[in-house]
């Protein structure tokens, strides 16, 4: 949500807004003392994460959900705040730029991957799997029109066709309704810190009767909002896109200009669902879903100093070029259920297309690469790195789930998955022909144009799992379950490489390879329920991510090392031990983990040529205890409270595939993007205000302790990045049919910095030319004010 409010309408704003919630606050406390009602009992949300639905508080395992209406009442517009509120969940905040690039939700700190990663797709599977009802797919959607998301902590490749090591995330669409005309209209309109224009969205829902047994739900969501980062020192290009030479070719002078607020964000997301019944035990779901993302730039702010000795402000960007991106993403599937009395049989079928692109600022990248300094050093130096991915799979799952029963249940599936995935850079030295020519008449043909860098790397995978759990009912109050899961993988990769700026210097290069793997994975888990209203359990489960082959070639001019050429599964054991229950209105959840993790998969660039690669170091482990609350006092107030504590690190040290004397990272390092402590909090206020008004008031926030951005022994990427909390309001008020709502983001304007690309790998170099800067910051959204209105019919 981005727009403009000058400071100090920014803290009246929000002064006025923490009023409307203190004051009816000071007011029921105070009638509390004389009526003392009775707790509210809390409401139950559904899940299907067992694969049947079963309420939270019967799940015999760690796992969160939060509820669509919930979701609406509090205002949350993306997924980095809605994680921030789920105790232990970790999230790198890109913001819209590249946003459906790269999956960076970390659980249980499993990561080793650096925070600064993002701007290109990379080859191992995320940490976290992600689904959109029965698919598993990354696609980091608008949060519209949501039944609830379910946050499952650990491994849970027992019971889903992905695979994952430390945990899943499941975000439900809302099914049409049979026999039922509704819908709903809102509008929101934002003001940010730091914009000088009014974002707002448009968003619609209609759902729609098809006869006795059938119902279509159309969903519609559309987001204009202006940038709120000035890139304050762009060359002019002129009609080629080359910077102008003010005095001629030869002449170090540029003409630079400032671009405010470039980092603006144009999405819109459509999705429609065909629900049809056509008798009591069948029903099939047919949805699509579209959504388009067009963005000016980054989000991120640049410090220290231009190559002139300019300190830079907050909310500008040191880029001498503009770095859009753009992706568009499709996905439709069929569920079909059948119910065969004893069980109910499910089939899954999906497919899905996304793909994107992205130009991004590599000048200072070549100014702190050393040696590589002379390569770039002509006047106006400007290297752009223009980079795509593509990603389509079709997904089949097939399950069978047993009634419950007297002495026991199962769960048992299957699942393929045929996936390609597809990764280019073509990077330019824009203007360096130009000036090569000029310089040099009779030497031309040497230069064969601008671009001095091809990359292509094209990955074929299928999968194939069988999986499944058996509950046994030991007694009234005791449950045993066990599960396994086998998987077969194949997958065959193919690079091409070429540095094609100097004619017949380089030969290009491709490369290809075949890898294969196959294993069965276990899970156990008991849980006691001692009471009526708690459980202890315990769970031991394995989880894996996928290796693959990085393809790199073995002779040549771009030869690598062998070791390069493979990277395997890693692999993890989490043993947990929690419980969870209720009393007087009050929900906990309590949980201890333990996680051994061998293999952990690091994405980086090969020693030689810097293809883009993965590698395996040896072995890493986190511990930590989750826990969390959620209540209310009396009739009118609510709250929850969540805390995590993470300690995450490595436990051998992490050598690269060609060199096993210096390691790239050592025993005891703590892992990238694990802040140790993380607290989040919410407490809101609803109440009638007369026969026809109904009031609601909320405040939330998060807190997290001081992270790494690398795991690393290089300061060039380990840096330490400071703890930081955001706070939120939101106030509202109903009548009928309809909904206002104030609401306030990041009220005390926090930077909320989750990964930098530093100065050390990014900056300036005002000797050969370069006089902007690209370190940068990944900042959380500043602070942003917004009206909200909504009708439901």
């Amino acid at each position: 949500m981005i727009g403009f409010t000058p400071p100090r309408r920014h803290l009246f704003a929000t002064a006025l807004l923490c009023s409307s919630a203190i004051i009816p606050f000071t007011a029921t406390m105070a009638q509390a003392q004389d009526e003392q009602p009775k707790a509210r009992v809390m409401d139950e949300i559904i899940v299907t994460s067992t694969r049947r639905e079963t309420s939270v508080s019967d799940v015999p395992y760690n796992i969160t959900a939060v509820s669509g209406s919930a979701i609406e009442r509090a205002q949350i517009f993306d997924d980095a705040e809605l994680l921030r509120s789920i105790p232990g969940v970790g999230v790198i905040d890109r913001g819209a730029r590249n946003s459906g690039t790269l999956n960076q939700v970390r659980i249980r700190g499993l990561n080793v991957d650096g925070s600064g990663l993002g701007d290109y797709a990379v080859s191992s599977v995320a940490s976290v799997s992600t689904y959109l009802n029965e698919t598993p797919i990354f696609g980091n959607f608008l949060l519209r029109d949501l039944e609830r998301v379910e946050v499952l902590r650990g491994p849970q490749g027992t019971l889903y066709g992905s695979g994952s090591l430390g945990g899943t995330i499941r975000y439900m669409t809302r099914k049409p309704v049979l026999g039922e005309t509704s819908g709903m209209v809102s509008s929101s309109l934002s003001s940010v810190k730091n914009s000088e224009s009014i974002g707002y969205s448009l968003d619609g829902v209609l759902n729609l009767p098809l006869g006795e047994d059938a119902a279509l739900r159309i969903v519609g969501s559309y987001g204009d909002y202006p940038g709120i980062t000035d890139y304050v020192n762009v060359y002019d290009l002129d009609a080629n896109g080359i910077p102008v030479a003010p005095n001629g070719v030869l002449d170090p002078a540029a003409s630079y200009s400032a671009v405010e607020d470039a980092d603006t964000v144009d999405q819109w997301m459509g999705r429609a669902t065909l629900l049809w019944e056509p008798s009591d035990t069948v029903d099939l779901t047919l949805m699509h879903i579209r959504q388009s993302d067009d963005v000016g730039g980054r989000r991120q702010n640049t410090f220290n100093q231009d190559g002139f000795g300019n300190a830079y402000g907050e909310g500008e960007n040191g880029s001498i070029q503009l770095e859009p991106s753009t992706r568009d993403i499709n996905s439709t599937s069929l569920e079909v259920n059948v119910d065969l009395g004893f069980a109910t049989l499910t089939s899954s079928t999906s497919h899905y297309d996304h793909t994107g692109d992205s130009t991004s600022e590599n000048t200072g990248f070549y100014a702190q690469a050393g040696f590589l300094g002379f390569y770039y050093n002509y006047p106006r130096p400007m290297a752009s790195a223009v980079r795509s991915y593509a990603d389509e799979a079709i997904v089949q799952e097939i399950r069978l789930v047993s009634n419950v029963g007297e002495t026991f249940d199962y769960v048992v599936g299957g699942f393929y998955r045929k996936q390609q995935i597809e990764s280019t850079q073509e990077s330019y030295l824009l203007g360096f022909k130009q000036w090569w020519d000029t310089l040099l008449p009779g030497l031309s043909g040497l230069v064969t144009g601008d671009k001095d860098f091809d990359y292509r790397r094209v990955e074929n995978f299928e999968e194939v799992a069988a999986f499944g759990e058996v509950t046994y009912h030991a007694t009234d109050t005791l449950d045993l379950t066990v599960g396994a899961r086998y998987f077969d993988n194949k997958s065959e990769n193919d690079t091409f490489i070429d540095l094609p700026l100097y004619a017949g210097v380089f030969t290009p290069t491709n490369a290809s390879f075949e890898t294969s793997e196959d294993d069965i994975l276990f899970k156990g888990n008991v849980s006691w329920r001692y009471n009526d209203d708690a459980m202890i359990y315990a769970t031991v489960s394995e989880g894996y991510r996928r290796g693959g082959s990085n393809a790199v070639p073995l002779t040549g001019t771009f030869a690598e090392d062998p070791g390069w050429q493979v990277y395997t599964a890693d692999s993890v054991v989490n043993y947990e031990i929690g419980t969870k229950g209720s009393k007087n209105g009050l929900t906990y959840d309590v949980s201890a983990f333990y996680i051994d993790w061998t293999d952990p998969q690091l994405n980086t660039a090969t020693t030689n040529w810097g293809f883009f690669a993965v590698q395996n170091g040896s072995k890493a482990r986190t511990l930590g205890v989750e826990a969390s609350l959620d209540g209310y006092f009396g009739d009118s107030w609510h709250y929850n409270l969540g805390y995590a504590y993470v300690d995450a690190e490595l436990s051998d040290d992490f050598f690269a595939p060609n060199n096993s004397v210096t390691p790239v990272a050592v025993d005891g390092a703590r892992l990238p993007g694990a802040p140790e402590h993380m607290l989040n909090w919410a407490l809101d206020y609803s109440a009638p205000l007369n026969d026809q008004w109904d009031f609601f008031a909320r405040v939330d926030g998060s807190y997290q302790s001081e992270t790494r951005n690398g795991v690393g022994v290089s300061p060039t990427f380990n840096v330490p990045l400071e703890g930081f909390s955001l706070w939120n309001a939101t106030t509202s008020v109903t009548r009928g049919n309809f909904t206002g709502s104030l609401w306030v983001k990041n009220i005390f304007d926090e930077a909320g910095v989750t990964g930098v690309f530093t100065e050390a790998y990014m900056g300036t170099s005002p000797s050969e030319g370069y006089f902007g800067n690209a370190n940068k910051e990944l900042i959380s959204l500043p602070r942003t004010i917004g009206l909200t209105g909504s009708y439901g019919f």
